[in-house]
């Protein structure tokens, strides 16, 4: 399935009647601190605002929220957030923020060793049993100690993902990974740690536990490590989004045979004219400047137009599956 014209038509409406109907994201900065399951966590929470709209910057990034803004009464559903590889809990801010202004508490984390600041473990097999623990951390910590847990209900939990982001989330719904034959970027960069190690056949028998606390998803361009029926048991409601032309380890055929194997067939949308990072927020000047990579797309693909569709579309998907 594509986005037609009317398509983007009717989810630009949803998204200008939903900002009409509220008015801002506020921002918190997120600490978990270290127990007995991992290290510490930094990330941030956006939620709905009873505040004016604003913008904060943080870095070279411009985020359209309000720090610690007030919000409003009520129970909120939560979507928790996962970054790709050297990404951060950044990434993808303008989704959280207009996701916040539709309804949603959004939490997102740094992962460890993948990261933008801390790239030391991003070529290693362990990134893909800890980040799934680290998103079971962050719902736990946002159910169980956040002070603003009370507005949220911990019946509605979402996830939104983005390659190994999207990993992570399939592992969370109860996808099995099998990197001994099913990593396909191992093919196009075998001196990788991770690629040597599955080589040597020192793979780890690693626990992937469903989270069944996670009731949704929305799964960009995921890397995929499932051969088989190792997605079968995938059951929650999934929309599946696709670059048209992949990158970064992740091919238009290896998306579409995470559709085939879902155990449910998914709300399945291609982004025609996008590359893999297109799913990563626009970018400001400074960003462009200095990773033109990930900032700059093919010419003629409109990246903010995208992402309005992108984020219409989340939201009215979450709010369908959780509210």
């Amino acid at each position: 399935m594509t986005l037609t014209f009317k398509l983007r038509l009717t989810l630009t409406f949803a998204l200008a009647l939903s900002a009409g109907l509220s008015q801002a994201a506020g921002f918190q900065r997120l600490n978990l601190p270290m127990d007995q399951n991992g290290p510490a966590l930094q990330g941030a929470v956006w939620y709905p605002c009873a505040e004016p709209a604003g913008e904060t910057k943080i870095g070279r990034a411009v985020i359209a929220a309000v720090p610690d803004c007030r919000m409003p009464g009520g129970r909120y559903p939560l979507i928790v957030m996962s970054h790709g590889s050297a990404g951060s809990y950044l990434s993808h801010h303008d989704t959280a923020a207009a996701l916040a202004d539709a309804g949603f508490v959004v939490a997102a984390i740094n992962h460890v060793g993948d990261n933008a600041q801390d790239r030391s473990r991003q070529g290693y097999l362990s990134i893909f049993s800890t980040r799934p623990r680290e998103m079971r951390r962050l719902i736990d910590y946002m159910t169980g100690a956040w002070p603003g847990k009370s507005q949220l209900d911990p019946d509605k939990v979402g996830f939104f993902g983005f390659s190994r982001g999207g990993y992570t989330g399939l592992v969370l719904a109860g996808a099995v990974p099998d990197f001994q034959t099913g990593l396909a970027t191992c093919q196009d960069a075998p001196t990788l740690p991770m690629c040597r190690d599955i080589a040597a056949g020192k793979v780890p028998k690693q626990p992937y536990p469903q989270d069944a606390r996670i009731k949704a998803a929305v799964i960009a361009d995921p890397l995929n490590a499932f051969p088989g029926e190792a997605l079968k048991h995938v059951a929650i409601p999934i929309q599946l989004w696709a670059s048209e032309q992949g990158g970064d380890g992740v091919s238009p055929a290896s998306v579409d045979a995470v559709r085939q194997g879902l155990g449910v067939a998914p709300d399945y949308l291609v982004a025609r004219g996008s590359a893999h990072f297109a799913f990563l927020t626009p970018c400001s000047p400074e960003q462009t400047e200095a990773q033109p990579v990930i900032c700059k797309d093919e010419p003629g693909f409109d990246r903010a137009a995208f992402h309005r569709d992108l984020n219409a579309r989340a939201a009215v998907y979450f709010k369908a599956q959780l509210q």
